[in-house]
């Protein structure tokens, strides 16, 4: 492969940047700038000079080994002082290195995944870690980096090879004696991915949600206090609120976090039956997106109200708790507001108690088509079907497992995958 090069912090002025070489001409350009190569995974200090033997810069230098880094070849890394004119300088001294190119965006990473260090879960897992908002979506995030997706997906594979290594078997030496309950051999390995699988599946919507963040609605009558609150919970004026009835006209949102968990609150317009046109699309519009959400909060106006439509986690609190000397909350005044906080921060938690280790669309189609052909293993064994198609089913179950990890059928993803990524990761 060729030797790239980009810078691997940020861009724009900072207190330090690194500028990270990959590939076999790494140390010969760390031996052009810094006149040595220090040992493997040992920084020194060096001062970097260009070609012309102009000083570039002061800072430290690092180096790794093939088989010991991060994209799997030699790499050197210059960490120098954040100017972005440095870093530019840096970035030309390496490029006139004879065989070094600029990186594209994703391409240490994709070396990474190509030379064994990273599967496909992992690099996904890499891309969400640095994109991750909160606290859950960098936990998140890290545990699928530890390889749990991939170790799930092992065990998986391990007992459908085992029902598949038994179907052969029994192609292969049919004229002998197999064993005599040689079908629940088979069929218990499958019944255990089935459940498991089914596990996973049933806690997508709860781990997409970590990832992109849950939706939380505030819905209530007219003048029942919702951009008010909406402004409590945000900490700032997001939303306009007056006196006057009906003055939330669209939907207004705010994105923040509670207990760790990405959310986005919903200001929705007030429900009532509207003559003016631009108000009653606005409630439509409101209804539809409350509808979605993932939970509702609804607001009582007054006392002995009644909320509609209320699913059994929704909360249901009475507004302007302070007019009316009866528990509830107040935006005004805070009274309840933490509460509020921690019950919908309660039913969040709950809900990604079982959260699957996998969290994007394209892992859930790939489990979908495992599940597909797990299940007609079973069928085709219940069924009397013979020995070969069973087994057919269950190659076409480990096929879509492997290409969740990137054992086959990537290559249109590939593109897609490290695109998402900046120039120097």
């Amino acid at each position: 492969m060729d030797t790239i090069v980009a810078l691997a912090s940020a861009q724009g002025r900072a207190g330090v940047a690194i500028v990270r070489v990959s590939g076999p001409c790494a140390w010969a350009v760390c031996e052009a700038l810094a006149g040595f190569v220090p040992p493997v995974r040992e920084a020194r200090l060096a001062r970097l000079r260009d070609a012309s033997g102009g000083l570039i810069d002061s800072g430290l230098v690092l180096c790794f080994a093939e088989g010991a880094s991060f994209t799997g070849e030699k790499i050197c890394e210059f960490q120098v002082h954040g100017s972005i004119a440095v870093v530019g300088a840096l970035l030309r001294a390496c490029l006139a290195c004879e065989g070094v190119r600029a990186a594209e965006a994703g391409e240490f990473t994709r070396r990474a995944f190509l030379g064994g260090r990273m599967d496909l879960t992992e690099v996904e897992a890499l891309a969400d870690l640095i994109d991750a908002e909160t606290e859950v979506q960098r936990r998140q995030a890290l545990t699928v980096m530890e390889g749990s997706a991939a170790r799930v997906i092992e065990g998986w594979r391990e007992d459908l090879l085992q029902s598949l290594a038994m179907l052969e078997a029994a192609l292969d030496f049919a004229d002998e004696e197999l064993p005599p309950d040689l079908t629940g051999h088979v069929m218990a390995p499958l019944l255990r991915v089935r459940d498991s699988l089914g596990a996973q599946i049933a806690g997508r919507k709860a781990s997409e949600a970590v990832r992109s963040g849950f939706d939380v609605a505030i819905v209530g009558p007219v003048n029942a206090g919702k951009s008010s609150l909406l402004n409590a919970l945000a900490g700032r004026e997001a939303a306009i609120t007056s006196s006057r009835a009906g003055t939330t006209r669209d939907v207004i949102e705010v994105r923040m976090e509670i207990a760790g968990l990405a959310v986005t609150l919903i200001d929705t317009a007030g429900l009532r039956e509207a003559e003016d046109e631009i108000e009653r699309l606005g409630i439509e519009r409101g209804r539809a997106r409350a509808a979605a959400a993932d939970l509702r909060v609804y607001l009582l106006g007054a006392p002995g109200e009644v909320a509609e439509g209320v699913e059994p986690e929704d909360i249901v609190v009475l507004s302007k708790a302070d007019l009316w000397g009866q528990p509830g909350i107040s935006a005004a005044t805070g009274e309840g507001i933490g509460a509020l906080i921690g019950r919908i921060a309660g039913v969040l938690q709950q809900r990604i108690a079982h959260s699957s280790v996998f969290n994007r669309e394209r892992h859930f189609d790939k489990l979908a088509r495992a599940a597909e052909g797990v299940d007609a293993a079973l069928a085709g064994l219940s069924g009397g079907v013979g020995w070969d198609l069973v087994g057919e089913d269950v190659k076409a179950a480990i096929r879509a497992l492997d290409g969740i990890i990137g054992r086959v059928d990537v290559e249109d993803v590939l593109g897609r995958i490290f695109s998402s990524f900046c120039i120097g990761k």
